[in-house]
């Protein structure tokens, strides 16, 4: 899924590489951002079928360690709740999730040794001592383990967000809130849905695909103005020296407050001082601030801007 966190955060880096290239193409602009945004929707459905694949592996090894020419009393007699996990069944099952992989041509094939390692630190983890131990054994059950691999395992995890980045150069700044909607999902599911289950869909609705094209045509559309509004507002500093990427957020950060009256102010400027404090210098946080909070209240008072 992808929300509007993602979607300033997709919109810096495409205007960012709007300005470095310099074609000045806002059509090519506009397919780059949803080529992106789609690429991060990609890294969702990746990450559900990580399970799958993890299990699928957990599958082997029991039949590989039962044919062993000597087997010892473990290898023929295994513990099978993870192999014959009850969640991971529906998921593989599940026609969203099958159509959209075999759409876009998403796979786990070339990671085998990837799968193994996360498979080996579920196996050493207490979260699979304790699933193993559990008197119960439901759909339930199945699915909690699932969510709690995912929230205290996988989420986070240095080693799996480097091989991940690996993977797609459009997933550097995306995975850990693909991973947030991943463990959001599995707290959905229910087992009377089976193959039917609704996995969330790209866009929350249809405002905020307007809002991500939009967003991006008014920052370019309206530069000059914008940057306009910046310089005057910049007090000892001079507009030569203010790192591009600060002038860059504040430019989108202006054309969000100016063009959608039905995002809330001091939510926006939350928003691009966040962003300011992943993508610039450690004092941009508080220098954009500054300058966003000044045009925000000149805005006011010249009754530009009427929403809270």
């Amino acid at each position: 899924m992808v929300n509007r966190i993602l979607i300033r955060s997709k919109v810096l880096q495409i205007v960012y590489s709007f300005y470095q290239n310099g074609n000045g193409d806002l059509n090519i602009a506009e397919k780059e951002l949803l080529f992106s945004l789609q690429k991060s929707y990609d890294l969702y459905h990746f990450l559900l079928l990580l399970i799958v694949d993890i299990t699928h592996l957990q599958q082997r090894v029991i039949e590989s360690r039962k044919n062993k020419l000597l087997p010892t009393e473990e290898d023929l007699h295994p513990n099978m709740k993870l192999a014959n996990n009850r969640f991971a069944a529906q998921l593989e099952g599940n026609e969203s999730l099958k159509k959209y992989v075999e759409e876009r041509g998403i796979s786990w094939s070339q990671d085998e040794d990837f799968i193994k390692s996360v498979l080996n630190t579920i196996l050493k983890s207490d979260i699979y001592t304790e699933y193993i131990s559990a008197t119960t054994d439901d759909y339930e059950t199945d699915k909690e383990f699932w969510r709690s691999v995912f929230k205290k395992i996988i989420y986070d995890n240095e080693p799996i967000d480097e091989h991940l980045e690996e993977c797609s150069i459009y997933w550097n700044n995306d995975i850990e809130i693909e991973e947030t909607f991943v463990i959001k999902t599995i707290k959905s599911f229910e087992e009377k849905n089976g193959e039917k289950q609704p996995l969330l869909p790209m866009f929350r609705d249809q405002d905020d695909k307007v809002f991500a094209i939009q967003l991006l045509r008014q920052t370019l559309l309206k530069s000059e103005l914008f940057r306009k509004k910046i310089k005057e507002h910049l007090k000892n500093w001079e507009a030569e020296r203010i790192a591009n990427m600060d002038l860059l957020i504040m430019q989108i950060a202006l054309a969000e407050i100016m063009t959608f009256p039905t995002i809330p102010t001091t939510v926006s400027l939350n928003e691009y001082i966040n962003i300011a404090k992943i993508y610039s210098t450690p004092k941009s946080a508080s220098f954009i601030n500054g300058i966003l909070d000044s045009i925000v209240n000149e805005l006011k008072k010249e009754k530009i801007l009427l929403k809270e």
